[in-house]
């Protein structure tokens, strides 16, 4: 399609949704000048991966209206005037603010979202039609201060060689910054409380083997140098960044799914817009098949009920949630010797 002069909106026809995309040549990415309409083009081509990973959930927009380099802020809440093919469904934050929320349905409302400014798809861990069945476990790997992104592949490598003695099929993917996030795609009969508690296990399992490298602490002055496996990313209505989603980052950094084969050399920064759909039509899809291979999550209650039998409490919550059962004081640990 021959690229209109600037300013002008142009029409694109999604399996016959029409999607209008206004100021297509503002730039949005400032390293190489990419456009809106460069982002389009580029969800355009890998479009099948992102519907298959993101599809049927609801997801928190990011909006940057002046692109990556500008001022932003999250909309949970679908905005009047709204085209009325736009799916919504009703979400709930840990406050119990309900949002109207919109529903990844297809490609037309990825390329609606961004002719808003959306520079990141932020995905709930359910199906809009299951909203009580949490089906993905999800391992964020933080790197605290000091640490290297060699410490952040061995951290993967390391969870990885769990799963595999658990029998559980882990699959992984950069997060477009620093760290890399590892999925589980779950059988049904499981919600979030429950998913939570399995990352807490692993967690914990994970520092009990390589405390070293490896850390569960939630309070940020005990990590030391040391990959944070945040297991609140699996609280109740959390959101994560979504897979195939360009980051609002000033090269246009893709959170790409890569093989268990490449997590020792990958390079996520050179996972740009740019280079992913070349590499997705060469390589394919390295979660194609997720949904396919559901897992069950006993083998990880297991070993949650395992940490409780031998009288470890509950994790931390973030404290945006309401005190839960069993949960430690929630206080730094430095505060809490100073109060005493």
């Amino acid at each position: 399609m021959a690229r209109e002069t600037a300013g002008e909106p142009i029409e694109f026809d999604i399996d016959g949704t029409s999607v209008r995309i206004t100021n297509p040549h503002k730039v949005f990415f400032t390293k190489r000048g990419e456009t809106k309409l460069d982002l389009v083009d580029y969800y355009r081509e890998i479009g099948p991966a992102i519907v298959r990973a993101m599809g049927g959930r609801p997801v928190l927009l990011q909006r940057f209206p002046d692109g990556a380099s500008g001022k932003n802020f999250f909309q949970k809440r679908v905005p009047k005037g709204a085209p009325e093919w736009l799916q919504t469904t009703i979400v709930s934050t840990p406050n119990g603010t309900e949002s109207n929320a919109m529903v990844v349905a297809d490609l037309a409302h990825v390329l609606w979202a961004v002719n808003m400014g959306c520079l990141g798809f932020h995905v709930w861990p359910y199906r809009a039609a299951t909203p009580d069945t949490t089906d993905e476990l999800r391992i964020d790997l933080d790197p605290s201060p000091g640490t290297t992104f060699d410490m952040v592949r061995e951290t993967a490598l390391e969870v990885k060689a769990l799963f595999d003695e658990l029998g559980m099929r882990l699959w992984v993917k950069t997060s477009g910054s620093k760290g890399l996030h590892l999925y589980t795609r779950l059988q049904p009969g499981w919600d979030s409380y429950d998913v939570r508690f399995a990352a807490v296990a692993v967690a914990r399992e994970m520092e009990r083997r390589r405390p070293d490298l490896i850390t569960a602490a939630w309070w940020k002055e005990e990590r030391g140098e040391r990959i944070f496996i945040d297991f609140n990313q699996n609280a109740p209505h959390k959101t994560v960044f979504g897979a195939w989603s360009a980051r609002p980052r000033v090269a246009a950094q893709v959170s790409t799914p890569i093989t268990w084969d490449e997590v020792p050399t990958a390079l996520p920064d050179e996972l740009t817009i740019a280079t992913v759909p070349a590499r997705l039509a060469e390589h394919g899809d390295p979660w194609a098949d997720m949904d396919d291979d559901p897992q069950s999550l006993e083998p990880l209650m297991e070993a949650h009920r395992a940490d409780r039998a031998s009288g470890l409490m509950d994790a931390p919550w973030p404290p945006v949630y309401p005190k839960q059962p069993d949960e430690p004081p929630r206080v730094a640990p430095s505060r809490a010797k100073r109060d005493d």
